[in-house]
Order: structure tokens, then sequence, then C-alpha cells
């Protein structure tokens, strides 16, 4: 079986697993947020946490207890990396240094996993499980709780509320993510991913010489990784590590990981709007543009663009060689696309064309389709400015499923659209003003440009794949990537559920004749077309002068 063939049977089967698990999935985790019963263990949690379950709240209060409840898990997981030396099974690993669990702690709470460290050699096992594990179900939960208010904002007929954080929040962790996962970690220690609680071991290599691994409960935090669209890795090879990804089906199991959640959302959202037909124009604005980017990818990779791969007849470096281009083009295509970071290739060794598609990938604010909860607010986000557009368009008010787009609506959605690119445009800016920060850039020109473009994108997208050539483990990268992934990720969040709160006090006006349908392939098509052009026209400068340039020059660095 030649190598075309197999990537095409992978893509096959992802999408078959996915268009199975579309539809129950999205039912059920409709459900979920509509059940008026809680769990024993639920309510054995709101007394603890002294919250009312019944209780409807307004979006002020929805978004005070999603900042502190976000305030409170930083400075936890600081903490405990700082302190880790005293740590049971902490592997005799030293307290991270400061600057670097700010980093860290930050990374993981915001859902993005972007480390400036080896997890192999910087962590021991009950950080990893009680820390970075721990907050990978929590921050995946946030974000789908987030978009869970948004859509009760959409819906609600003038009540001025947008549910219960502390509810959303524990039912996403409990009901949904725990389930998934255990199955999740099962399937992929039958596929060869460790799980013990091995410290340091030497073997003997065959050439006669010693290497040191270290094992650890790795299966059950690769499940929450990808499941809850985290990152990071438990070795620094990350899912291209045996140990991570031993097998071609382990890898392609955790990219359908990866997708699962932010490809049921869209159903979710038409259960819980009363149109599943709402649900299926999303999708498909999310699917076509993951094929066209996983199509791009695929072609400048297995075409080997570029001096250097032209030279030798492939495109190999950097690649998982066990499984070839293809696998290697779909999970990096699933990673940038969704906001995960995990990688099983170096991205920095991709062609520029290629580079350049999952560089674009997260500047498209990560919405095809997305991080748990975040991509489906991100589309939702676009969804609304498409309908202004068109409202403009033929001179009248615009209306999205009812609720009217007035001037603090679309005030609201706009700063959304500006947030991310003024962490990720503003970070990069200041720090190549200056030389010391250059410094830390392994290579200059367009592919310099390009690889501080990617690790900003990546932090403010909440990403967290690392394009390499960087050192980024000075003060000044872990500060600034720092605050880059908070401010990308809460600035957002806060403009998400203001806009709730403003839909929520509105009463759903009746659709009428001149309402714009919001279900057809027409305005599936304008949405479309509004996620790529804002893209283009905030990006395309920095792009040009990094990937773009170094596409047409034919030089592959």
């Amino acid at each position: 079986m030649n190598d075309t063939t197999a990537g095409l049977l992978q893509i096959g089967l992802l999408v078959l697993l996915l268009a199975a698990c579309h539809v129950p999935l999205g039912d059920f985790m409709a459900r979920t947020f509509t059940s008026t019963r809680h769990l024993r263990i639920e309510r054995g949690l709101y007394r603890v946490l002294r919250v009312d379950g019944d209780a409807d709240t307004r979006w002020p209060t929805y978004a005070l207890s999603v900042l502190g409840f976000s305030a409170v898990s930083i400075l936890f997981l600081y903490a405990f990396l700082r302190l880790q030396q005293f740590l049971p099974l902490s592997l005799g690993m030293p307290a991270m240094e400061p600057t670097q669990a700010w980093n860290t702690a930050v990374s993981f709470v915001t859902n993005t996993n972007w480390q400036s460290y080896s997890g192999e050699s910087a962590v021991g096992h009950l950080v990893q499980m009680a820390g970075l594990a721990v907050q990978n179900f929590l921050s995946a939960a946030v974000g789908i709780a987030v978009a869970v208010a948004l859509v009760r904002g959409l819906v609600s007929r003038g009540a001025g509320t947008i549910g219960n954080f502390w509810v959303d929040l524990t039912r996403t962790a409990l009901r949904i993510l725990l389930p998934l996962s255990v199955v999740a970690a099962v399937v992929l220690l039958l596929t060869g991913v460790v799980q013990n609680f091995t410290g340091a071991t030497t073997y003997t290599t065959l050439a006669g010489g010693s290497q040191t691994v270290i094992g650890g409960p790795i299966a059950s935090q690769e499940a929450i990784k990808e499941l809850g669209t985290n990152g990071g890795g438990f070795f620094n090879a990350n899912s291209a590590h045996p140990f991570e990804g031993p097998t071609a089906f382990a890898s392609l199991f955790e990219v359908f990981l990866m997708l699962l959640i932010p490809f049921s959302l869209p159903r979710t959202f038409g259960r819980l709007v009363g149109d599943h037909r709402q649900g299926l124009a999303i999708l498909s604005v999310m699917g076509s543009v993951f094929a066209i980017s996983l199509a791009v990818t695929t072609w400048a990779e297995t075409h080997a663009l570029g001096t250097v791969p032209q030279a030798v007849g492939s495109a190999m470096e950097g690649k998982e060689t066990r499984f070839g281009e293809w696998l290697s083009a779909l999970f990096a295509t699933a990673t940038t696309s969704t906001s995960t970071g995990a990688v099983n290739s170096f991205h920095d060794s991709y062609t520029a064309a290629g580079g350049g598609m999952l560089l674009l990938n997260m500047m498209l604010g990560e919405v095809t389709p997305g991080g748990t909860g975040s991509g489906l607010y991100g589309m939702l986000i676009l969804a609304i400015i498409t309908v202004f557009v068109a409202g403009l368009m033929v001179g009248r008010t615009p209306e999205y499923l009812g609720k009217g787009i007035r001037q603090r609506e679309i005030t609201y959605a706009a700063l959304y659209i500006l947030a991310t690119p003024f962490a990720l445009l503003v970070g990069a800016a200041i720090a190549l003003s200056s030389p010391d920060t250059r410094s830390a850039m392994l290579n200059s020109g367009p592919h310099g440009l390009s690889e501080v473009l990617y690790a900003f994108a990546s932090a403010a997208n909440n990403n967290g794949s690392a394009f390499a050539g960087l050192s980024v483990n000075t003060p000044f990268w872990n500060t600034a990537l720092g605050l880059a992934m908070a401010i990308g990720r809460f600035l957002p969040m806060l403009l998400v559920l203001a806009l709730a709160g403003a839909f929520a006090q509105q009463r759903p006006a009746a659709e009428t004749a001149g309402t714009l349908p919001t279900r057809t392939p027409t305005f599936a098509g304008m949405h479309l077309a509004v996620v790529v052009v804002v893209t283009a026209l905030t990006f395309f400068p920095a792009l040009a002068l990094g990937p773009i340039a170094e596409a047409l020059t034919g030089v592959q660095s």
C-alpha cells in the first residue's frame, strides 16, 4: 500500500468515526446542559462550594466566577510547581524557576499547555497528575461552559440570565470529559501507550551505550490532553515519543480525540436553539476550512516544496518517520485547527507553504473546529458579524436567531475579533524590537519571523504547539508569552459573556419575510467568506513578510 492510499484511508476512517459520534455525543451534551436533575456527587460539591445549583445568574456574576476560579487555579498550580521538590512522586525534580512556573501555570489554566520545559526532566508524577492533568479537565470545561452561556443568551426570552457557571463547570467535567477520558485512556493503553509510576530507568542500547527513560501515568494524561484540546506532552518529543504515540492507530486515535468534541458541539448548539440546521450551517463552515487546510498542508509536504526538500526528493525532516507525511500533516492540521497544540512532528521543519498554513489555522481564531467550547463561541461571533454585514448590504436591522444585533452587540463582537490579534501582533512586535529578545531566534529572515509569529499565535490563541527554532525559556519569553495566553483567553471570554448578557436581555423577535435565513448554504458561504476575509485583512501583512515571502523565494531553512 503506497503512502497516498494509506493517507486517504486514514482520513476516511477519521471522517466516519466523527460522523458516527456527531449526533449521539452532540445530543448528550445538549441534554447535559438542559437537565434539571443534579447527580448526588454534584449536590455534594455544591454544598462544599456553598453554591446554589438551581440559581440562574446574569453575565457579570458568571464572568466573575470564571475569572475568580481561573485566578485561584493559577495560584494553586504556581505553588504546586514551586514546591514540587517537597511532594511525593517528585522523582527528585527541583522547584521550577519563578517565571517558568508562572508561564506553565497560566498555560495550563488557559487551555494553552505551552511548555518551555521538557516534561520528563522538569515535572514529577504528582504534579503531572494532580496539577497539570486536573487543569486539563477544568480548562476544557471552562471553555465549554462559556460557549453554552452564549447559546443561552441567544435563546433567552428576555430573562437576562445565562446560567450558573459552577453547574456548567461541574457537569462538563463529571458527565462529559471524565467518562470520555476513561474510555479514551483504555483505548490508548490497548495501543501501547504507557501507564505506570516508574521513575528513571537506565537501559543498554544495541550500540552498547546507555539511555535513561522515565515512565509515568501517560495514557490517562494523553486522553484528556487530546480530548480537552489541551496539548502539552509528558515528554519533550510529545506525541512523537513512542510512549505517547506508539503506533499509527494511536496517532490517528489522538487526532480523533482532538476533533471529537469541537465537531460535535455544533449539534449541541442546534439542539439548544431548537433547529439542528443552524448547527449544520456552523459545522459546514468548520469542516470546509479544515478540509482546505488539510489539503494545502498535505500537498505542500508531499510535493517537497522548497530548495532543500526538492534536492533530496522529500520533506521528511522533522516528520513522524514511522508513519509518513500524510499522518504528520493530518496531525498538524488537527492540532492547529483546534486549540490543542500536541504535535507528532516539528512544525519548524515543514515547508514554507505547509508551515504557513499551520500558522494561518491558528490566526483564523481556531474556529475550524477550534477548541472545546472556544471554537463554537468563536464561530458564533463570526456568524453574528456575517449577519451584521449582510444587514448593512440590504439596509435593515440585522438579527441572529431572533436577537437584534445593535450597536452594543456589534461592539462586543468587534472587540472580540481584535483581542487576539492585539495580543499576537503587539507581543511579536515587542519581541522583535530588542536585540536581546531576538537572540532567542535560531533563524533570521522570513523563517525567523515565522518562528516568532508562530510562538505568539500559539500563545494568544491558546494553542500551545511550538514551531521550534526559539529559545523561549528566558524571563522575557516566559513572561511575555504568559501574558499573551492570559489576554488571549480571558479578554475574549469576557466579551463573549457580555454579548451573551446583552442577548439575554432581549426578547426574540418574530421571523418575517425580511429576516436573513442563517441555516442555508448561502449563509454558510457568506460565513466562510467572513472567516477568511477577517483573518486576511488582519494578518496578511505579517504573513507576507514571513511564510509567504519564504515560499516565494523557494528557500526552506
